[in-house]
């Protein structure tokens, strides 16, 4: 599982009530909130808190846990942590600071470094530099390994407890001490946290008019991003677009409303997805309305172990209404949907699973996936050439990559399909 690693701030302390529904694999992973941090907060809940999340979880979780009246007035902060322990893994209770994470990165944006880390054999490995990030200008790069952060040694450490030593807010800098490839000594760099735009979308018109969509999370802002590039797809003069090429791969997923109007546009007619839950406002059916913005144009979509949730309903949307061709690995398997529900004075939130959503075939993917129409084992693309897709970092004197060279078996083989359409 990939984490980013953002840094969290302050928010108003007044919030408006709200039901915030999310369909992500990282929502909760993505910022870090590891099984101590959750411990710490739940023993500081007032009653009130308490009895705010009791009652939530009786009305609205997807599963009836049957608590009595009875059990609810007798339960205290330790055993409020057993019961949050006996719900899904995506159910969890945000104190401030997390849940101001949640909200940045579901704007789009976050006060951090501007690393993706992932555990791979045991080690910390750094998989991911957001472009214009502050790790980005002190030259770390993708592939290098974390063995310390201020200092403190994390080869034995796991994921989460190293992501929490970068968020430590007592230092204004982080020191991470990485190990590189070819370098026979660690090199460590002093690395300032800033606010960091985090890009939704990204585009590039390759050879033969065949344009390629990268969809990196699904935020607020994602429609607004998509239709962009898409019109700047359509509208670039060198060649007409002749098709389309959604990458989803390594997408963990977002709001559920950002991957049904990104639906939408692609979507003549048909059902993109359903919801069904215990309470009445959870069953929900969402339907395309008229008009495909690409008019007809073929798609193929690309996914893999790590497309998650909201990723997952684009990919089956398109699949089920055979509107594109899934090509790649089977996806996750996130079947889900959180909602944020506010306690107390919206400072703090629980994210409960309160649905369960099924594709338009009507079928659940929990725990099995999205199965490809065409299948093609591919191990992780390297990080570097993926930034050369994504990001369109390659030297603009350089000539026409090949995606070949780069090993990208899966979109050398969606570019084949759509050649052939």
């Amino acid at each position: 599982m990939t984490q980013k690693i953002p840094q969290t701030r302050s928010f108003p302390s007044s919030r408006t009530r709200y039901l915030f529904l999310l369909c992500a694999l990282t929502c909760i992973a993505i910022f870090c909130f590891s099984n101590s941090l959750l411990a710490s907060s739940v023993k500081d809940l007032k009653s009130q808190q308490i009895s705010e999340i009791l009652f939530n979880i009786k009305a609205y979780y997807v599963d009836d846990l049957s608590l009595s009246k009875g059990a609810q007035g007798a339960f205290n902060n330790q055993q409020v942590e057993i019961l949050l322990d006996q719900l899904d893994p995506y159910s969890k209770y945000l104190n401030e600071n997390d849940l101001d994470a949640l909200f940045n990165n579901t704007n789009g944006h976050y006060t951090g470094v501007g690393i993706e880390v992932k555990d791979i054999d045991s080690d910390i490995t750094i998989v991911g530099v957001v472009k214009n990030s502050p790790a980005k200008k002190a030259g770390i790069l993708a592939g290098d390994i974390i063995v310390s952060v201020n200092d403190t040694n994390t080869q034995t450490r796991s994921l989460e407890q190293v992501a929490a030593l970068i968020k430590d807010t007592r230092f204004n800098a982080v020191k991470l001490t990485i190990k590189r490839g070819g370098q026979q000594q660690p090199i460590s760099f002093a690395v300032n946290r800033k606010e960091i735009n985090l890009e939704s979308a990204t585009s590039q018109l390759l050879d033969s008019g065949t344009g390629y969509l990268a969809i990196n999370n699904f935020s607020n802002h994602t429609l607004h991003e998509v239709a962009l590039q898409v019109a700047a797809l359509k509208n670039d003069y060198r060649t007409p677009l002749k098709g389309l090429v959604i990458d989803l791969r390594d997408n963990p997923g977002g709001t559920l409303q950002s991957a049904v109007a990104v639906a939408d546009l692609f979507l003549q007619s048909g059902t993109i997805v359903t919801t069904k839950g215990r309470y009445y406002d959870a069953n929900q059916a969402y339907y395309a309305k008229r008009g495909d913005i690409l008019k007809g144009l073929p798609i193929v979509v690309l996914i893999n172990e790590n497309s998650a949730s909201a990723a997952e309903i684009l990919a089956a949307a398109l699949k089920d209404n055979k509107r594109a061709t899934v090509v790649g690995n089977q996806s996750y398997g996130k079947g889900s949907v959180q909602s944020l529900i506010p306690l107390g004075d919206g400072n703090t939130a629980l994210k409960l699973t309160t649905a369960k959503y099924f594709t338009p075939a009507g079928v659940s993917i929990e725990g099995v996936g999205v199965t490809p129409d065409v299948a093609i084992a591919q191990a992780t693309l390297p990080q570097s050439n993926k930034a050369v897709i994504i990001k369109n970092e390659q030297n603009k004197n350089a000539p026409q990559f090949e995606h070949e060279i780069l090993g990208d078996l899966q979109l050398v083989k969606a570019k084949q399909l759509l050649s052939m359409q």
